[in-house]
């Protein structure tokens, strides 16, 4: 099933997974997308993901993770391709980078937020006032965002951390701006969902600083040149819960959205007829 429309002058098409999710999934959804538009010339891969805070990177629930190239990394690691050894965990293989034009496009659009706002708020207010069920997609509260240290463990018979030890809590400050943050870097994609602060951060060390989780990435970029966008819906810990993927799901999308200004639409001739607007987010 695809959506059609309009970002920042680009006329876009949109492939949803067929609930399911894994680089499986990925990858025949990427190649079915190809083989039906040919022509399409920028790969994204947008949506959520379990982010990784630490005191290098203050990230929170809501804010958008780039991947873009890190040390020997292209911007995704598929951390858990490999073998084990008496020495330990030997990885194997490397995924590419995404694009030298998609790279530029996002190093433009990083170097303009050093001095303004990003566009987040702007379109993800402008996706909900289409109304209906888009307002499932606002912004819960901030009450909500709590970070946990990474030895406190959440009890699985309990369904909300209502119940959870607030002494475990980790104090962060308050930001300047109410805009969510984008972060540039790491991507780790697995064949597993992480929900172990432990884990997560012995991970993230490992291969310099991941700075999100996914399943999807790996699949997409053994035989597509792609960039990754994931809104941070969880911390990957065993706290996870679901209250705020819509908003992370619109915060990657509006982030997308933004990139695409960056790029000039007249470099593909795809973008010459204008297509009928199917999107959430709306044409500008």
């Amino acid at each position: 099933i695809y959506a059609f429309g309009r970002l920042s002058g680009h006329n876009t098409v949109v492939g949803c997974l067929p609930g399911t999710q894994g680089k499986g999934a990925a990858a025949i959804g990427a190649t079915n997308m190809h083989r039906t538009f040919p022509s399409i010339r920028y790969w994204l891969l947008v949506g959520i993901g379990g982010g990784v805070p630490n005191h290098e990177n203050d990230i929170r629930l809501g804010d958008v993770v780039v991947s873009m190239p890190n040390g020997q990394y292209g911007g995704v690691v598929q951390y858990d391709l490999g073998r084990e050894t008496r020495s330990g965990f030997e990885r194997k293989g490397f995924l590419a980078s995404p694009p030298a034009i998609l790279r530029s496009a996002v190093e433009k659009m990083r170097s303009d937020h050093m001095l303004m706002d990003n566009k987040v708020n702007e379109f993800v207010f402008a996706m909900i006032q289409r109304g209906g069920r888009l307002a499932n997609y606002r912004r819960p509260s901030r009450q909500l965002d709590v970070l946990f240290k990474p030895e406190d463990a959440h009890h699985p018979s309990q369904a909300t951390c209502r119940n959870c030890n607030k002494g475990e809590v980790i104090n962060r400050h308050s930001r300047k701006s109410t805009a969510p943050e984008i972060h540039y870097g790491l991507v780790g994609s697995g064949d597993r969902v992480i929900k172990s602060a432990a884990k997560r951060d012995t991970i993230s060390r490992g291969f310099g600083g991941i700075l999100c989780f996914e399943m999807e990435a790996a699949g997409l970029m053994t035989d597509f040149s792609a960039l990754v966008i994931r809104g941070i819906s969880d911390y990957s810990d065993s706290h996870k819960n679901y209250v705020r993927q819509q908003y992370a799901a619109a915060t990657a999308v509006a982030v997308a959205k933004e990139l695409l200004s960056y790029l000039d639409p007249r470099m593909s001739w795809a973008c010459n007829r204008k297509i009928p607007d199917t999107s959430l987010m709306g044409h500008r």
